[in-house]
């Protein structure tokens, strides 16, 4: 099997036309957006084009399937609000030229899947969540985005596209191409990383609601201001979780919600995501309970209330040996002395996938560690390089 280069760069930077920033290659294409569903529509095209059957389940996943039994390949194609042009991207375009590529040398079947919501504009890889049955379709529909619009409301955009569920059974195996994300590679010089595992996720809402009042008459010790629980928690998060995390384990407050919102208002409520991820599940429970328990101890002190939201995560996942090891293997042939083996701090759909097949990552450096962002970019010849190694392990697995 040989790939063709020209063919996949073209594909690739043409999927980056699909809610073109205007700054560098950055990318604007949330799930369900309109250049998101668009971008499903041109590679619907490609899939069909390549010989493979369009199917998009209720969800909006996109596949191209091959006739009879196949390894499945892919990743996602929506971005973060403001996001690059790699991340997810990669993984489809790759998987699409891989698949190409075998049914043009007579090789393996292969199909492809483009998931939705990879990036969480409604939880937590929400596409393969529910593909894999991880989390059911009527639970997937309450939940809403930072401006309450809710999956049910947002997916009946596709729903004129849909035809129906995808049947999992006939996939003997999933392969997830990505970017790093992170700054191993490319510090390191090399090529390719082969996944170890994928750490695990906690995801969740916390609110503080103390109580609304004018900033200039209302003495500090009498106020109820909701910010500053907000800042106290954090820190004393920080402190606390110093004896328990590792030097791997990350914690962040990504995005934060304030009530009124106003420069001459005390604010009276504040509504933050808290985030954490570690490759030890125990670890991630313990650090659960640290957040609780601080967060009723800060609302207690200041006289508020206290809520929290649903509790959203994933495990850790353990890469499959023998789909690694055919990674590993080709990794040698195509980069020989220029690869590694490592762990993903970043979430990725093979995690839900894992639930129901066995799964594999690769990955291709990011340029100075930089994704979720307009800069995110990598050097040409390690994308050839890391597609080049998925279409070599495909051929060895047969």
């Amino acid at each position: 099997m040989k790939i063709n280069a020209e063919r996949f760069l073209m594909d690739l930077h043409h999927l980056r036309t699909f809610g073109d920033s205007g700054v560098g290659k950055g990318v604007i294409r949330p799930a369900y957006s309109e250049p998101d569903i668009a971008a499903r529509k041109w590679l619907a095209s490609r899939f069909h084009d390549a010989g493979l059957r369009v199917q998009i389940d209720e969800m909006g996943n996109l596949f191209g399937v091959a006739d009879g039994p196949s390894l499945l390949l892919g990743s996602h194609s929506d971005s973060q609000p403001t996001g690059g042009w790699l991340d997810g991207a990669l993984g489809v375009i790759a998987a699409l030229e891989v698949a190409r590529s075998s049914r043009e040398a007579g090789g393996p079947a292969i199909s492809v899947v483009s998931f939705q919501d990879e990036e969480g504009r409604f939880g937590v890889t929400t596409g393969s969540a529910v593909w894999s049955g991880h989390l059911p379709l009527a639970e997937a529909d309450k939940l809403v985005d930072h401006t309450g619009v809710s999956v049910a409301t947002a997916r009946h955009a596709m729903a004129d596209l849909s035809t129906g569920p995808v049947d999992s059974a006939q996939f003997h195996g999933f392969i997830e191409l990505h970017i790093e994300q992170g700054p191993t590679l490319d510090q390191s010089g090399e090529q390719i990383g082969v996944v170890t595992d994928i750490v695990g996720i906690r995801d969740m809402k916390v609110t503080f609601e103390g109580q609304q009042n004018h900033a200039g008459t209302t003495p500090m010790h009498l106020r109820k201001d909701a910010f500053q629980a907000m800042s106290a928690f954090n820190t004393l998060i920080n402190e606390r979780f110093r004896n328990v995390v590792t030097p791997s384990t990350v914690w962040t407050i990504g995005h934060v919600s304030l009530h009124p919102n106003a420069s001459s208002i005390v604010p009276g409520k504040v509504v933050f995501s808290m985030q954490w991820r570690d490759g030890d599940a125990d670890r991630l429970a313990r650090m659960e309970k640290i957040i609780r328990d601080t967060a009723a101890e800060v609302a207690d002190a200041r006289e508020m209330m206290l809520n929290f939201g649903p509790m959203l995560g994933l495990e850790p996942v353990k890469m499959d040996v023998q789909l690694r090891g055919a990674l590993e293997a080709a990794a040698q042939e195509i980069a020989p002395e220029k690869w590694r083996t490592l762990p993903s701090g970043a979430l990725h759909d093979a995690t839900n996938v894992s639930k129901i097949m066995p799964v594999a990552m690769l990955f291709v450096p990011s340029i100075g560690g930089i994704s979720h962002a307009f800069e995110e970019d990598t050097d040409e010849a390690d994308l050839i390089a890391g597609v080049e190694v998925l279409a070599r392990a495909v051929s060895l697995l047969g």
